[in-house]
């Protein structure tokens, strides 16, 4: 069972952690690519496009919310309010940087707090959405991986985990035995219940139906911040051809599986070595460019999410335990629709 208070107390000390690790990786990448030419880069970025930026990548969140509130009702939480749901979103953005698994726990207990779904069930929701943004990511680095056989083994790989976890979800009679099995091993036997509520909690949101359109919704999202890089890419003074924009895409995406099975928080230090490396390799420009498009599109991505969620903890401190919730309560009835009251 996941204890929520350990957890709240942990989130502000591993949040600070991953923003300190983040702007170490930020200074060593301007490093790398010469400060000063990096600045000079930067100086004549054109700006112009910078707020494009930020829409597509708003286009990214909007389009990720729908599949979280779609989730949300795989798991039985039935009229659920917008605004409450998108709280919940948006406030699991800084998240991302935090070391161990407290992001994934916290997700789970917010929606248990709210809604009163088992933990175990928003933690999978978490779970479902990064298989499916694996997939969609996968999906949209497919044509760049064929051009550059070179990241096949990388890509496989990924997609057969994914795919392995998706479909093992949804044999029954394999996962159950999968459990019972783990149930005989002496260090891992304590944690077999969890591991089973989580199963039941995931069951449900790895259907195809459910899986096609997470991972339909999750591609056209992704293709938005690929767009957003390749105007970055633009501003920095790179034409703007179908092969640049191709490109774009496919380093953004790729560099996003890479962050992943990283296992570093938001993948820190991993994407953003990635970016500036395929950058170089696959468009021939020079470090400080490399950098200078790296830097740019962690910030309009990964650091515009961090602080559009910590503006939600701004408002709602009661959610990191700094203050008693003195929210409306919610409840669900019996037929798993959730009542309001005041």
């Amino acid at each position: 069972m996941i204890e929520s208070e350990p957890a709240k107390n942990k989130i502000l000390p591993r949040l600070l952690a991953g923003i300190i690790f983040g702007f170490l990786i930020l200074l060593a990448l301007m490093l790398i690519g010469d400060i000063r030419q990096v600045s000079q880069q930067v100086i004549h970025f054109r700006w112009q496009f910078f707020p494009l930026v930020l829409l597509f990548t708003l286009f990214n969140y909007t389009l990720r919310f729908i599949k979280w509130h779609y989730y949300l009702g795989l798991i039985g939480i039935q009229n659920y309010p917008l605004w409450r749901s998108a709280r919940l979103f948006v406030a699991g953005f800084p998240l991302a940087v935090t070391p161990g698994k407290v992001g994934e726990a916290l997700k789970g207990i917010w929606l248990n707090k709210e809604s009163k779904a088992p933990i175990a069930s928003g933690v999978a929701v978490v779970l479902a959405e990064r298989i499916s943004d694996g997939l969609a990511v996968l999906v949209l680095s497919a044509s760049g991986v064929i051009v550059y056989p070179r990241y096949w083994l990388a890509f496989l790989s990924v997609l057969l985990i994914l795919s392995a976890i998706v479909i093992i979800s949804q044999i029954r009679p394999l996962a159950l035995s999968i459990l019972n099995f783990g149930a005989k091993i002496p260090l891992i036997r304590r944690f077999i219940p969890a591991f089973s509520d989580f199963y039941e909690g995931s069951y449900s949101l790895f259907k195809p139906k459910a899986t096609l359109i997470a991972v339909g919704l999750g591609t056209i999202s992704w293709l938005g911040e690929g767009i957003g890089f390749y105007l970055i890419l633009i501003g920095l003074g790179l034409a703007p051809t179908y092969q640049t924009l191709s490109i774009a895409v496919f380093v953004l995406s790729f560099s996003t599986v890479i962050g992943a099975i990283s296992t570093l928080p938001g993948g820190l230090g991993a994407a953003e070595a990635s970016i500036a490396g395929m950058l170089i390799f696959l468009l021939a420009i020079g470090n400080d460019t490399a950098v200078t498009a790296t830097l740019l599109i962690r910030f309009a991505t990964l650091w515009f999410g961090v602080s559009l969620g910590l503006i939600v903890w701004a408002f709602s401190p009661e959610m990191i335990g700094l203050k008693q919730s003195q929210s409306s309560k919610v409840t669900i009835d019996k037929d798993k629709n959730i009542n309001v009251r005041q």
